[in-house]
């Protein structure tokens, strides 16, 4: 790879879309690339780097405010990790919820299939249990843990 990428290398480098690039440049996370004479965007090999960072932190859930502060901790080594620990465990507890949510819906869906019907819709529990939330076991609608940050 040479040091210089054009969006489309830099997209296959890091197997994102050419639009994911341009958002995380519009919003921030990645800086503005360099231009060529001919106006066209050129990255160096550290926008490859940060680029599987912001990705790897987007597949782990992470919404995008906490990458940003990681990002900016990666940029600044010498601050501490606190931070960083704290989103991580912010982001555990959320995966965790969203878990415990999963695992009523489930126990829910078990439940409405489990006592279906083979009859007429108007006797059917799947539909009787979707139009009346209160014939549920289980409170499967919660909404997610407030954030701190």
């Amino acid at each position: 790879m040479s040091s210089s990428l054009t969006i489309g290398k830099l997209a296959k480098a890091a197997d994102v879309k050419v639009p994911t690039i341009r958002f995380y440049e519009q919003i921030g996370l990645l800086p503005e690339p360099d231009r060529t004479d001919n106006d066209r965007r050129v990255y160096q090999e550290a926008t490859v780097r940060r680029l599987a960072f912001i990705k790897h932190a987007r597949q782990l859930g992470f919404p995008i405010e906490a990458v940003r502060s990681l990002l900016d901790l990666s940029d600044h080594p010498e601050q501490t990790c606190d931070s960083a620990n704290a989103l991580a465990e912010e982001q555990l507890a959320s995966v965790e919820h969203k878990i415990a949510q999963l695992a009523a819906l489930r126990t829910e869906l078990k439940r409405m299939v489990a006592a279906g019907c083979r009859g007429a819709a108007a006797d059917c529990q799947v539909i009787e249990s979707l139009a009346n939330h209160d014939l549920c076991q289980q409170d499967h609608g919660a909404s997610e843990p407030r954030r701190s940050h």
